[in-house]
């Protein structure tokens, strides 16, 4: 268990070995360390350099032979707060320079639709990503979606990082929604109708943004599309509203 956390903070397996083996000893030389772990020797000189730039292992002299000695366990966190700070950094470097210069490096002529099929949950999930992609620009979003089916598929964690992500950036939503179990009443980010579900029910999930429209169908094959294209989300947006207007004037 203990490996499997270092691992997922950013060591490799072998760093993983030779670290926990050397937190196990006062100091060890390249050739105890090989004898220990297995590790060839000349890949354990390139772990513990790896180890050393990441602050986790020191080399001493004794008796002017080389060895090596483990920092505290509390470096660990010292590690894994660097390596936060520089991921907090990329990011910003990526959303505010990287992303534009690839984006200008598309040519496109006229209108160009971007069209890609998905399948299974995970493939739904990351392509709700790509619904939320650029800087909210006071857009609203459509959804229309079962409440029940979406509670059958997905956790409540996994629905709420999306409308979490929605909310935080000031996006508003008009919704139609079926539900057996009631109503979802209208706040200030969302207006919401709900729709009969037995006299019309919703199979699948749509979500309209912007130039975007994804489509997922709910049944026992999870699948669905993503299209982006402009005139494809404003006739989808004029579907809509048609229906949301009709239902809202009859409440």
């Amino acid at each position: 268990m203990i490996e499997k956390y270092l691992e997922d903070a950013g060591l490799s397996d072998k760093e993983v070995k030779i670290y926990l083996q050397l937190i196990q000893m006062e100091n060890a030389s390249v050739v105890d360390l090989a004898n220990k772990t297995k590790i060839k020797r000349p890949t354990v000189y390139t772990i513990l350099d790896s180890l050393a730039k990441k602050g986790l292992v020191s080399e001493i002299d004794e008796n002017k032979k080389a060895k090596y000695v483990a920092e505290p366990p509390e470096r660990l966190k010292l590690f894994i707060e660097r390596k936060e700070t520089f991921l907090g950094e990329l990011k910003n470097r990526f959303v505010n320079d990287i992303i534009p210069q690839i984006k200008s490096f598309q040519k496109e002529t006229g209108e160009k639709p971007t069209v890609k099929f998905f399948s299974g949950k995970e493939g739904i999930l990351s392509t709700n990503e790509d619904v939320y992609d650029g800087n909210p620009d006071g857009s609203p979003i459509y959804i229309i979606y079962s409440k029940d089916l979406l509670d059958e598929v997905f956790k409540s964690t996994e629905t709420d990082k999306y409308k979490n992500t929605r909310t935080s950036a000031g996006i508003k939503a008009k919704t139609l929604y079926n539900w057996s179990k009631g109503e979802k009443k209208s706040d200030e980010l969302a207006e919401r109708i709900r729709v009969d579900e037995k006299k019309y029910p919703f199979f699948a999930d749509i979500s309209i943004y912007k130039d975007k429209v994804r489509i997922s169908v709910l049944g026992k094959e999870l699948s669905g599309i993503y299209i982006k294209s402009k005139d494809f989300a404003e006739t989808f947006k004029s579907l809509f509203n048609l229906a949301f207007d009709n239902l809202k004037n009859k409440q």
